[in-house]
C-alpha cells in the first residue's frame, strides 16, 4: 500500500513568503499581471495576519530594483524585508535563519520572478525538507511563458500547485465561523 503524504495547509505549520515584489520588477510586469498578483497577495496577508501565520519577504539587490511596492510593504505587519544578492531565498542566511526559527514546515510561495528567484527558492526549500505550495496566481513573470514553464517545471520537482483561492479555504477548512465569514469577502 502506497503511504499518503499530508501536504495540507494548517495555520501551526505554514508560512508566508514574499519573494522579491520590488517597484522596478512589478513596473516591467504587464499591468493585469502586476494588479493580480498583487491583489493575490494582498488576500494571502490577510489570510496570515487573521490566522497568526507569519511572513517574511526578501528584496533582491533593493539599490537596483527598489523596495517592496507599497500596497504589499504597508500590508505585512512590521515588515522587515531580507536583502539578498543570491536568487534563491535560501541562499541569503538571514532568511534561512529566520524561516527556521519559525518551526514551520508549509511554505506559502509568492512573489517574482516565477522561473527565477521563485523557482531557485522552492528547490532549495524542498531539498531542505519543506512543503511548497506555488499560488499560481500570487507569482509572476515578465513573459507568460517564462511564468507557464516556471510553474510546470515547480511542480514537476514537487511543489503544490495552488491558487489563492485553494490556499485560503485549506486553511479555513469551515464555512460558517468568523474568519470564514472575514476572509471569504476577500475573494471574489
Amino acid at each position: 500500500m502506497t503511504e499518503i503524504q499530508d501536504f495540507r495547509l494548517t495555520p501551526e505549520t505554514s508560512v508566508l513568503v514574499i519573494v522579491d515584489l520590488q517597484e522596478r520588477l512589478m513596473a516591467a510586469m504587464p499591468e493585469g499581471v502586476r494588479e493580480r498578483t498583487i491583489s493575490s497577495i494582498g488576500v494571502l496577508i490577510a489570510a496570515a495576519a487573521r490566522f497568526g501565520i507569519p511572513t517574511l519577504a526578501t528584496e533582491q539587490y533593493p539599490r537596483g530594483l527598489g523596495p517592496t511596492v507599497s500596497e504589499i510593504a504597508g500590508a505585512v505587519p512590521d515588515f522587515a524585508p531580507i536583502e539578498k544578492i543570491s536568487f534563491s531565498c535560501a541562499g541569503e542566511e538571514e532568511f534561512t535563519n529566520r524561516l527556521r526559527a519559525l518551526d514551520r514546515s508549509r511554505v506559502i510561495l509568492t512573489g517574482c520572478e516565477t522561473h527565477v528567484c521563485c523557482y531557485q527558492t522552492a528547490l532549495d526549500l524542498m531539498a531542505s525538507g519543506f512543503v511548497v505550495h506555488a499560488v499560481a496566481d500570487a507569482l509572476c513573470s515578465r513573459r507568460k511563458l517564462n511564468w507557464r514553464t516556471g510553474l510546470s517545471a515547480l511542480e514537476r520537482a514537487g511543489a503544490i500547485p495552488t491558487t489563492t483561492e485553494q490556499a485560503v479555504f485549506d486553511l479555513l477548512r469551515v464555512a460558517g465561523t468568523e474568519d470564514f465569514k472575514a476572509l471569504s469577502r476577500l475573494i471574489k
